[in-house]
């Protein structure tokens, strides 16, 4: 695998940013979920993968033998960590992308007809 660069990460925000753009113009709910789903699924969305980012980030802060051993880096590192479980909280967004999945399930057809023809 090529070496990961800071411009990969910064080409997933910018695509992150792009969607958030399409989401402003109003799409078609279906659409939109069928878009954000990926980012929130409970195992690989960014949730979690971001927890999983700030955690291994304090780790090789902490782990690296030219890291100071001081009180204010043992409260930076603790903040990614703290950081790095209120990001894990939120893995359980997928299961409002289930509700509303099945809201417009239920939702009634504006189709102008009657029931039959719908």
């Amino acid at each position: 695998m090529p070496a990961l660069t800071s411009d990969h990460v910064r080409t997933a925000t910018e695509t992150l940013s792009r969607l958030t753009d399409y989401l402003r113009e109003d799409p078609e709910p279906a659409k939109a979920l069928a878009l954000v789903e990926p980012l929130l699924d409970e195992y690989t969305g960014v949730p979690v993968q971001l927890a999983d980012a700030l955690r291994a980030l304090a780790r090789a802060v902490q782990d690296h033998p030219d890291t100071p051993r001081t009180t204010e880096v043992d409260l930076l590192i603790t903040e990614l960590r703290t950081a790095a479980w209120e990001q894990a909280d939120q893995h359980t967004l997928h299961y409002v992308l289930d509700d509303l999945r099945a809201l417009y399930a239920k939702a009634p057809s504006s189709t102008v007809g009657c029931g039959r023809c719908r």
